[in-house]
This record gives structure tokens, sequence and C-alpha cells, in this order.
């Protein structure tokens, strides 16, 4: 396979795959752009190039950068969008006076053009009645430029093109970007459209279409002039780029500045579809010279409609050339019997229809015949069957003109595909109505919830703030009691002090045990007479405590102290063994301590050391 069909089946792919055609771009600059990205990826042919495509789709979108060119930026060639301020949009607007305004920036790029147009607008209309008159639409067929230009923010390199009153009036700053004014953005809309598949934005009263054209070859851009002829209103102005001329469309614009690239549309009457008048058999009339026979003879020859005439015996008299190439005649057939050519009865029976014409002596018609022409697109006919007849009224023969309305029906089946898509996008938007009427009448509900959650809520919240109240109350009192325990505390922490000040003083080991025979109390007496401390004795069982005096002998009698009826004050003498390890007798007496009932009984234990005669005696000695 050659490297044209390797190309060409690269581009069927791109065609097929991302709906992009770029057939109808200049071959060579087309050709120069993917080479380049063949050589960034290191490819060398359309094949491998074709298979990387296959395996790897994300490489659309950097074929579709190198390709698309979006080069872009505000108040591009200033001068001309001074001359369309100036000079082109004054009047222009003066005749829209009230009136909505279109305007189109085809391929949009990045966006600056379009909001450029914005700019200019606001500047003579001002920013409110741009908001309520104007529509900008701005298309490409690159979704990644499209999706830049939507956010409308830039750099401060890129926002060097515009005046600096307007950068600060239009643009706000956003970090180290700066974004277009939102009351304007608003009326910038943005879209896909391929200018050579795409139908056209219609009644435009100004399109903007810059240095997009030449990538195209001299037929595309003959297609596309055409859909933007269309797109534009009679006076609507065209703003092309410096690189594109128009020499060859003069009938469709003329230019109105040429330098600066603007041209107006040469508005057109729509195609008339009348029916030709019957044309006059090709022989001089009386007085008439030979040259104005044949002037009407090339007249009817070249007429645009395919038209045959028969004379009064039905033999094919005259045949124009376009009738000669839609049926395939030739001058052998003129004279012929009409009954004996092929056109008579394909595609449709004409006799019977040229039988009823001369009978009726009137017009006829046979609307929409279908001529299958081999592997052409088939033509669509609407058949006029016309008699001819002299001053007196006799039958001179019959003319048959055939209209090609092919594209007439063609838009007519548009028209109706249209409708259906109008009419399901209407049953679909009332269906969506009806869904939204139906969310509205939640939210209503959900409205008057929340308002009677908000009534429970405030209901709620004054009982919290009584409640509120009473606990402050309630903390009052706490703090009240807190301080009168505070002041009790005190007044125990001056007995505790008083009673071990009491404690300390006495020259008798002193211990103080509960109802359980718990130590409460060990002064420190006890501690130099057995040797055990006030930390260790204090919380433990008497009986458990390790000292020379036998306890067993002493638990009978506490028993007795700790009953529910105070016996009185005991005394006795004991033997037992000092913290130095030596003999001595100690007298125990043990007494109770009772609080009326309120707590349990404690008892008293005070320990003193006599000598054998009964004499109280040092404990250390």
């Amino acid at each position: 396979m050659s490297d044209d069909d390797d190309f060409l089946a690269l581009l069927r792919h791109i065609k097929e795959q991302r709906g992009f055609d770029f057939t109808g771009y200049k071959r060579a600059s087309l050709v120069r752009r993917v080479q380049r990205r063949m050589s960034m990826v290191g490819l060398p042919t359309y094949e491998e190039y074709l298979d990387r495509l296959m395996l790897q789709p994300e490489e659309f979108k950097e074929l579709f950068d190198t390709t698309l060119i979006n080069v872009t930026s505000f108040f591009r060639d200033a001068d001309a969008w001074e001359h369309l301020r100036e000079e082109l949009l004054p009047p222009l607007l003066k005749g829209r006076d009230g009136q909505p305004v279109r305007l189109w920036s085809a391929g949009c790029a990045s966006g600056q053009e379009a909001y450029t147009m914005a700019m200019v607008l606001a500047e003579l209309l001002g920013v409110e009645e741009v908001r309520e008159r104007v529509k900008i639409y701005a298309t490409d067929i690159d979704e990644d430029a499209l999706a830049q230009a939507r956010q409308a923010s830039y750099t401060a390199t890129q926002l060097e093109t515009v005046p600096g009153d307007l950068a600060e009036k239009y643009f706000e700053a956003a970090g180290d970007r700066y974004v277009f004014r939102k009351e304007l953005r608003r009326s910038v809309i943005f879209g896909r459209n391929d200018l050579v598949q795409d139908a056209p934005i219609s009644h435009v009263d100004l399109l903007a279409c810059r240095n997009t054209l030449m990538y195209f070859n001299a037929e595309t851009q003959a297609q596309i002039l055409n859909r933007m002829h269309f797109a534009l209103r009679p006076d609507g102005i065209l703003f092309l780029g410096k690189a594109e001329m128009l020499l060859s469309h003069s009938t469709s614009f003329r230019p109105i500045e040429l330098r600066r690239r603007f041209f107006q549309k040469v508005a057109t009457e729509p195609r008339d579809r009348r029916a030709l008048v019957p044309p006059i058999l090709p022989s001089p009339l009386p007085g008439e010279s030979h040259d104005v026979a044949r002037l009407r003879a090339a007249a009817l020859l070249s007429s645009a409609a395919a038209q045959v005439v028969l004379d009064a015996t039905g033999r094919l008299s005259v045949v124009n050339n376009r009738a000669m190439h839609l049926f395939g005649l030739t001058t052998r057939d003129v004279g012929r019997l009409f009954q004996d050519l092929e056109m008579s009865y394909r595609p449709v029976e004409l006799r019977t229809h040229i039988d009823d014409t001369l009978a009726e002596r009137r017009s006829t018609w046979l609307r929409d015949v279908d001529l299958a022409r081999g592997h052409a697109d088939p033509v669509s006919l609407d058949i006029q069957f016309v008699p001819l007849t002299d001053d007196e009224g006799a039958t001179l023969g019959l003319t048959i003109i055939f209209n090609d309305v092919t594209q007439h029906r063609q838009l007519q089946r548009e028209l109706e595909h249209a409708n259906r898509q109008l009419e399901t996008a209407y049953e679909e938007l009332q269906s969506t109505n009806e869904e939204l009427e139906t969310t509205n009448e939640e939210l209503q509900s959900t409205v008057e919830e929340l308002e009677t959650t908000n009534e429970e809520l405030q209901s709620t919240n004054e009982e919290l703030e009584t409640m509120n109240e009473e606990l402050q109350s309630m903390n009052d009192e706490l703090q009240y009691t807190n301080e009168a325990l505070r002041d009790r505390q005190d007044e125990v922490d001056r007995l505790n002090a008083f009673m071990s000040s009491v404690l300390s003083s006495l020259n008798s080991g002193v211990a103080v045990v509960d109802s359980d025979l718990r130590v409460l109390a060990w002064n420190a007496r006890a501690e130099d007479l057995w040797g055990v401390r006030t930390d260790e004795a204090v919380g433990q069982h008497l009986l458990a405590l390790d000292i020379g005096l036998p306890l067993d002998q002493v638990r009978a009698p506490l028993r007795v102290q700790l009953a529910a009826e105070p016996v009185g004050p005991q005394s006795f003498v004991i033997d037992a063994v000092n913290r130095r390890g030596r003999s001595l007798q100690v007298r125990v007496t043990l007494t109770d301590i009772r609080n009326h009932g309120a707590t349990a009984p404690v008892a008293v234990l005070a320990m003193e050391v006599v000598n054998a005669e009964g004499r109280r005696a040092d404990a250390t000695a």
C-alpha cells in the first residue's frame, strides 16, 4: 500500500473513531502536521501511527493539539477591532434598536475572541443591555479548548493585549490568574461545532471566523462559506483573518473594508420554484429574424429545467440539454414517437398523463417522482404537462417540464425530521417540567416540615432555657453547699490537728480502733514503744500488727468495750516485749467513745509501761 493510501486510511480511522473529518483540510498542511506528531513519538510510517491510535486512544488528543492550531489572543489585530467598534457596529446596532443581537465566534479556541466581542459590545451598549439583548455563540471542535474557554480564566501574559482600562473593568484577580466578569460571561455560550459537518447558527449579525478557513481546501472553503452566508442576516458582517481574502466568492460577500478583512453578506432571493413558461417552438415568427429564432432556441436548450416538446402527432420535436443529460436522449431521438422512448414509462408512466392533459386542455402536475441514476444519488422531480395551442385554440402539441426538487425534498425531509425531534424534545421537556413540579411540591412539603421542626426546636430551645435557669439556680445552691462543706472541712481539719496534738502530747502509747478493730489513730509514743510507724499502723487490723504486746489478750476486752451497751473503762497489766526486745509490763486501759448512736463506737487503747511494783517506768529502758 502506498503512503497516500496509508494516509487516507489514517484519516478514515480518525473520522470513524472521533467524528473529525480532515479530508477537507489542505493536504500538504495536514500531512506536515501529522508527520510532526509522528516524529515526536518516533514512528516513521502512517501504518505504525495508525496502530498506535488503535492501541492508545489517548494519542488522539495529542494529535488534535498538533493538528488544530488553537492560536488566539485578546484584540488580535487591534486596528481591525478598533474599526469594528468605531465604524461598523454603531450603524448595525442602530438598525437593531431594542432587538436581540447575535454574534458567532467560529473556531473560538480558548475563548479570547468571544470575550473580546463581549467587551466591545459592553463599551457600546453597556453591561446591562448586553446581558439583556446580546448572545455570543463561541464554537470549536476541540473539546479541551472549549473546556478552557468556559473557565474564563487567563494569565497576566495572556491579558497583555487587553487595554489597561478594559482589563481593570472586565477582569477580576483570582490568585495568579484573572477571571472574566460573570455578568458578561453569561452572554457567551460555548459549544462544539464542526464547520464542515454541523449546521450553522442562524440569524447572526456578526460572524468572526479568523484564520480558520486557511486550513481548508478550496472546495471545503466554498462549502463552509455557503453555511456562513446562510447563517448571517441580510446585512450581517463577516470578520475574517488577515490570511483570508474571498476573492472567488463575490456573489455571496462583498468587501466593506478589505484591508482589515470585513465583508458584508450579499442578500439573495429564495430559489424561484415557479413553473417555467412553456417555450415557443424555435421557428421564426412573422417579421422575426433568424438570429432571434436561434436565440429563443438557445434559451430553451440551456434552460435549467429538463424540458421536452411533443408535436400534435406525439413525436419528440424539441429536447433541451438538461433533458438529454437526465434521460440519456440524443439528437437521433428527435422525430421519434414519444411512446417508443424509454422516458415515456420510466421512471413513471407519462403517456396517460399526456392524454389527460390534451383531453382537458389545461396544465397538469405529477409530483414526487424519483429518478434513479445508476450509482449517483436519485433525483426527485415534479413533472408539469402544458398543452400548446395557437391563436385560434388549435392544439399544436405539448411540452413536458421536469422540475428538479431534490434539494427541496431533502430540506423537507430534514424539516420533518427536525419537527419530530422537536416533538420528542417537547415531550421530554414536558416530562421534565412535570418532574420539576413534583419536585417543587416535595420541596414545599419539606419546607413545611422544616417550619414545623423549627417551631419544635424553638419550643425545645425555650425548655432548655428554662432548664438552664433551673440548673443555674441549682448551681448557685451547690456553690453555697460547697462553701459550707469547705467551712466544715476546715473545722474538721482544725479538730484533727487538735486531736493529733493531743495524741502527740500524751506519754502513753495510744491506739484508736473502730468496731472492726481497724486502727484509726496511732500516736508517736506508740511508735517509740513498739517500733511501728503511724503510716504502717493506720488502716491495719489491730491483731495483725507485729508488736511485742500480746494482742490476743486484748481482743476479748475490746469486743466487750465495743458492745452495744457501754461498760466503762477497763484496765489490766500485760507482760510484753518492747521494740528493743526487752521484757516489760504494760498497763492497758480500754475506753470507748460513742456519739449517741450517730456513728458506731470506737475504742481507745492507752498503753503505759509499769515496773514490778506497778509504778510507771520508761519504755525505752
